[in-house]
């Protein structure tokens, strides 16, 4: 699972040359070396925002460590265009196509379609294809396709049928579409199915898969493969070397088979070689023993997040999107956040759950604060700020999981915002001055209990079927939901106080609890157009847990709808009649998960997370066009340059920053156009 959002927001392999054979030293054109004056903001364009991160405690670390980072980040790039794929059918020619007049087309560049034109393409980039990466509505151009044909002839470019109609028709509108009055696979554009399969049919084919699989380890079926109709029937199309991406594939393992050579030690080595036999052979029994082996051994300084993982993008919660991210250790605020692991059966035992909800033995949680070094697919460039894995809850109860804050992508956040919306949203001066004060450490810890104790939470009923399966649709966003009332219940705890994590838990707590109704209330409405109802899960949980807190707080005035001088606010009268209602959410949610009641989840999310109040919205957006930043950011990755000898061995490895977003996604497009 990852986690998107800070609350105290509004937002939330790397080498431009390829040594595969040669192993020859080039200095990427696109780059320019760190400097002690960082400036974090590349770009900005639509609604988005392009930022830099840096790496801290890069010199630090060994060459041979280096080196492992290095290998990963190419292992991840070179599975870039896969994500692009199973985002859309067409995404790959279009993208090929638009990067070819971007970089031909030596007409005016001054003119408005022209600009227009670059601004689609960033848009497309930071997406991974023609749907928006947040809302799933498709990306709409501001010129017409008869300048985009215009352009097409001026480059010699060809683009036709449907791949240039569906840029300008409202054909496969929505990536992922989660409405509960259409046929979630069908109205989903997303390529994991094919064109004309159905949900009941998806169901039905995995049901009977299911019969043949160990009940008490199942495997994650249907997560490395597209379901397609051949002569009639339904065939699964594996992603493997030799298979469907093989390809890419093939070049993922070549990246990683070179950082078995280098690994931490005999463990870890063992754990890259289980995850290229799983792209190998395309086995999920391998995949979950590569996540036993991955989710148990916390040694070493490197660690790395790879395969085909989260099913957000799946309208049935079957496929996994291709991600990955190498991360560099912490070493200070991991020692700092470790006593939540380490206390992690105290908050379960004190969960406001049923008991027989609860978890008799938390195993190994493991939490650490990473820096990022490199990401990829789904997690670039647009990024979590959190991650908990592996997903498959028998792996998670039996062997446990590890959780990891990105530590330099929160300050890179950090350092790049501003407070005008706080002022804007904000009842008053005194949640302003809370919020400056505590809401960065509030966000921290709300990520860290989302991902540490919150996802390792709770237990399923025996003979109760896994929530894909028994919550379906809703599985996703119930389940981001009920991390996040974890975190907030205990973000108002003195225990975090006990533990040395805060000075003041009371108005830390405060705080967060002001800035998640704010902003799942109110202020995430900025990233929607009017009229548009809440599709993407986070979102989704965001608004169903604060719109269900804030009606059954109603009588007694828990948080009050304030209007003043024409603006609306939100503000907490009671602070632990609050928690309160997240512990009994809570509970309730636990519930359904833990007995898969699917009609309680589809009220539940249905009533309060899906529709929006347009009044409300409408004023938000004009509140909000006073502020130029945008609704959200992303990032480039920094650039890992090996310097090799005479001999083509690496002797060290320096990092520089990208000097523009185009330029990285060029570069990308270059060296690692593999499908």
């Amino acid at each position: 699972m990852k986690y998107k959002h800070i609350l105290g927001m509004l937002t939330i392999a790397i080498v431009m040359f390829s040594c595969a054979e040669s192993q020859k030293q080039a200095t990427p054109e696109a780059a320019v070396e760190e400097k002690k004056e960082f400036n974090h903001v590349v770009d900005q364009f639509a609604d988005l925002r392009i930022l830099r991160y840096q790496i801290p405690g890069w010199d630090d670390l060994t060459l041979k460590e280096q080196k492992l980072t290095y290998y990963l980040t190419q292992a991840g790039l070179a599975g870039r265009d896969i994500m692009w794929d199973q985002n859309y059918r067409h995404n790959l020619t279009i993208r090929k196509v638009l990067e070819n007049v971007y970089t031909t087309y030596q007409g005016d560049k001054e003119s408005d379609d022209w600009k227009s034109f670059e601004t689609y393409l960033k848009r497309v980039w930071f997406s991974n294809g023609i749907h928006h990466h947040y809302s799933n509505d498709k990306i709409k151009p501001d010129f017409s396709k008869e300048y985009l044909q215009f352009l097409l002839k001026e480059t010699d470019t060809t683009l036709e049928g449907e791949a240039l109609e569906v840029i300008f028709d409202d054909k496969d509108a929505k990536k992922v579409n989660l409405s509960k009055d259409v046929d979630n696979v069908l109205a989903s554009a997303v390529n994991f199915y094919g064109p004309d399969i159905t949900t009941d049919e998806v169901a039905t084919f995995y049901a009977e898969k299911g019969k043949a699989i160990d009940k008490q380890k199942p495997i994650e079926l249907g997560l490395n493969s597209t379901l397609v109709k051949e002569n009639g029937k339904l065939v699964e199309k594996t992603w493997k070397s030799g298979g469907l991406y093989g390809e890419a594939i093939d070049k993922i393992i070549y990246w990683l088979e070179k950082a078995q050579t280098v690994a931490h030690d005999e463990t870890q080595a063992k754990q890259l070689g289980l995850l290229i036999e799983y792209y190998k052979t395309g086995s999920l029994k391998t995949w979950d023993d590569y996540n036993i082996v991955w989710a148990t051994n916390t040694a070493g300084n490197i660690d790395y997040i790879n395969g085909f993982i989260e099913v957000y993008n799946d309208p049935v919660g079957y496929r996994g999107s291709y991600e990955t991210i190498v991360e560099i250790k912490d070493f200070d605020m991991s020692k700092k956040m470790a006593v939540l692991s380490e206390n992690a059966q105290w908050f379960e035992d004190n969960a406001p759950l049923m008991e027989n909800h609860k978890k008799k033995n938390v195993v190994g949680v493991s939490y650490k604060t990473v820096n990022v070094a490199g990401e990829a697919g789904d997690a670039s460039p647009s990024t979590p700020i959190g991650v908990n894995l592996p997903n498959n809850n028998w792996i998670r109860q039996q062997h446990g999981s590890k959780s990891v804050s990105l530590g330099n992508i929160i300050n890179a956040y950090n350092n790049a915002g501003g407070s005008g919306r706080l002022k804007e949203f904000a009842h008053d001066d005194e949640e302003i001055e809370r919020e400056e004060k505590y809401g960065k450490l509030a966000d921290k810890l709300h990520t860290a209990l989302h991902e540490v104790i919150g996802h390792a939470s709770g237990q399923l009923n025996p003979g109760v079927g896994t929530p894909k399966e028994t919550l379906k649709s809703y599985a996703s966003t119930l389940e981001e939901g009920r991390a996040d009332l974890v975190g907030l219940y205990y973000l108002m705890d003195p225990k975090l106080q006990e533990l040395g994590l805060v000075d003041d838990w009371e108005a830390v707590g405060k705080a967060a609890y002001d800035g998640y109704i704010r902003n799942g209330l109110m202020t995430q409405l900025i990233r929607l157009n009017l009229g548009d109802e809440v599709e993407e899960a986070h979102m989704r949980n965001r608004q169903w847990v604060s719109a269900w807190t804030f009606e059954k707080g109603k009588a007694d005035k828990v948080i009050e709808k304030v209007t003043r001088d024409g603006k609306t606010y939100y503000n907490i009268n009671d602070y632990p009649k609050l928690r309160e209602l997240f512990g009994q959410l809570l509970g309730e949610t636990q519930r359904i998960k833990s007995e898969g009641d699917h009609e309680a989840a589809k009220a539940l999310v249905e009533g309060h997370g899906v529709k929006v109040d347009q009044a409300i919205h409408a004023e938000v957006l004009e509140r909000n066009k006073q502020f130029k930043s945008a609704a959200y950011s992303g990032f480039v990755n920094p650039i890992l340059v090996p310097e090799t000898d005479d001999n083509g061995e690496i002797i060290s490895i320096k990092v520089t920053q990208p000097e523009s977003f185009e330029a990285q996604m060029l570069a990308y497009a270059k060296e690692y156009g593999i499908l």
